[in-house]
């Protein structure tokens, strides 16, 4: 694979990034690592090929689109295996949570962008009846660099590029070194569907190249990550003036109540915390439960863990695979023995699984938490589900705002008055009733946090907002009259302007109607 319009050895120095596959530690392919030249000449073509897109209609931009989801639903076991290669999830589950989703994206934007970024007329009150009319048209940014993650390595960066480009940009990726070559797999699909040349640029490379292309001159930045680079992030682009959207994690809290229906809660938790591995920043990481059935539930998402079927062999079909790097597998540790040394106990798992070839850990169960430990604080990012119990409904709120992070959180109640009044009450960008991790999925839904959950939106009407220039259009039709406040400024204008504060800006016509006098001696003042 190569990365179009660039001459790669000479980009990269002959430095190269292995791709591995986290679940065998077999090397899968060899990537050039791009520096600060090559993401320099990227940004520049990807720029030139910008004017004639944008000027294109969306029917035309969307007819590319579809014929690269053509594409990705031809190949769709090859893309799912290439996934299941490079992130260690199952292909089953790379389908469910990864492609699936991207190829209802796909047909929703391609389709719906015309709607979405149609013109909007803006009422402006009194002032449309002299003679104004405003209303609010939607411009390409230009250039969007695009830093995407390895836990969702198609999913996520596959949405960004097909809003950034419906919205009439051209796009820079840069995927994560862990799984650059899902990345470049992308860029072979739109190059195949007629993407015009240089308008997807894929620059594959390690943080360095992300760094680069912050620095690169890109229009807006779109990154998912950790906190501490999304920070590093805002902080180089803040320097540039240069907007961003950054996805950073979240701890995300589940609150079960005593009337909810506990067989489906603890499904909900079980996949919740352990799809991926653990390993989406919206997974189950806090989980509380009301004490009157906590036993119960404990219990049974217990015995749902303990039949789950973990494995890299694809014929087994497993459940879940192994962790996308050794890195956060040492992170995982970290957390689940620091909360056993302060008297947590896991019920299941708590290390990694033996006998496995990679980075496997086994789904795991701690109970006897609380707010004093990493597994509760900070995010683990792997397949542990921490339980804690609550008494009352104000604790459970108090317990889940209880966090640096605002992502994503859900409410268990048979009750959907009192789980939309505990929702409100959530600090988080998304908050589920009887619904657990799976927004992100939804096109049409946006997707975002608050607090250290970061910063802006993609997917839906609002993350496509985010890629587009609202220009604000204001046209004067009555041409014959001066206005009234242009100068001069005599004794009589000041007395209009004083009715104008008095009673134009009540809003109300009939008691602007009453500075009519006043008007007329102003509008035949300036004519003398």
């Amino acid at each position: 694979m190569s990365v179009e319009t660039l001459d790669i050895k000479e980009a990269a120095r002959g430095e190269e990034i292995v791709s591995y596959d986290p679940a065998t530690g077999e090397a899968l392919g060899r990537v050039p690592l791009l520096r600060v030249e090559a993401v320099v000449r990227a940004v520049q073509a990807a720029r030139a090929a910008q004017k004639d897109w944008a000027a294109r209609s969306f029917r035309e931009r969307g007819r590319i689109v579809l014929a690269a989801r053509g594409i990705v639903l031809k190949e769709l076991e090859e893309i799912a295996a290439l996934i299941h290669r490079e992130s260690g999830k199952p292909a089953a589950e790379a389908i469910s949570m990864e492609l699936v989703p991207t190829l209802d994206l796909m047909q929703f934007f391609a389709r719906k962008s015309v709607r979405l970024l149609k013109p909007e007329r803006v009422g402006i009150g009194q002032y449309s009846l002299m003679g104004r009319s405003s209303k609010i048209i939607y411009k390409p940014l230009g250039v969007i660099g695009i830093i995407s993650p390895w836990n969702f390595p198609w999913a996520i960066p596959m949405g960004e590029v097909v809003m950034a480009l419906m919205a009439g940009n051209a796009v820079v990726l840069k995927p994560s070194e862990l799984t650059p070559l899902i990345g470049l797999k992308i860029g072979e699909v739109f190059r195949r569907a007629g993407l015009p040349e240089g308008l997807l640029q894929v620059v594959t490379g390690d943080g360095s190249t992300g760094a680069a292309l912050v620095e690169a001159g890109v229009d807006k930045i779109m990154f998912t990550g950790s906190v501490a680079t999304g920070k590093r992030v805002a902080e180089m682009a803040a320097r540039r003036l240069m907007p961003v959207v950054l996805e950073l994690g979240g701890k995300d809290p589940m609150i079960v109540m005593d009337d909810a229906d506990v067989e489906r809660a603890a499904h909900a938790a079980v996949w919740g915390a352990f799809a991926n591995s653990g390993q989406a920043c919206a997974s189950v990481e806090r989980c509380y439960v009301q004490s009157r059935v906590a036993q119960k539930f404990i219990n049974r998402i217990v015995e749902l863990t303990r039949g789950l079927k973990q494995s890299a062999i694809l014929e087994e079909e497993p459940d879940i695979g192994s962790m996308s790097s050794e890195r956060q597998l040492e992170v995982v540790e970290q957390h689940v023995q620091d909360a056993l040394s302060h008297n947590a106990r896991a019920l299941t798992g708590g290390r990694r699984k033996e006998g496995a070839g990679g980075w496997f850990y086994e789904p795991t169960v701690l109970v006897d938490v609380d707010h004093s430990m990493k597994v509760m604080r900070d995010e683990t990012f792997g397949p542990v589900l921490p339980v804690m119990t609550f008494e009352t409904e104000d604790e459970a709120i108090r317990l889940a705002n209880d966090s640096v992070f605002g992502l994503t959180a859900s409410v268990w109640t048979k009750n959907i008055s009192r789980g939309r009044h505990m929702a409100e009450q959530i600090q988080a960008g998304t908050v589920m009733v009887n619904e657990v991790l799976y927004t992100h999925g939804i096109a049409q839904a946006p997707w975002g946090g608050v607090k250290e959950s970061g910063l802006g939106h993609t997917h839906g009407r609002l993350g496509l907002l985010e890629l587009v220039q609202p220009v604000h259009v204001h046209v004067n039709r009555m041409t014959i009259l001066r206005d009234f406040w242009w100068f001069n400024y005599t004794p009589r204008a000041a007395q209009l302007f004083r009715g104008f504060a008095r009673r134009f800006a009540t809003g109300n016509p009939l008691q602007t109607s009453l500075l009519l006098p006043s008007m007329i001696r102003r509008y035949f003042e300036r004519r003398s």
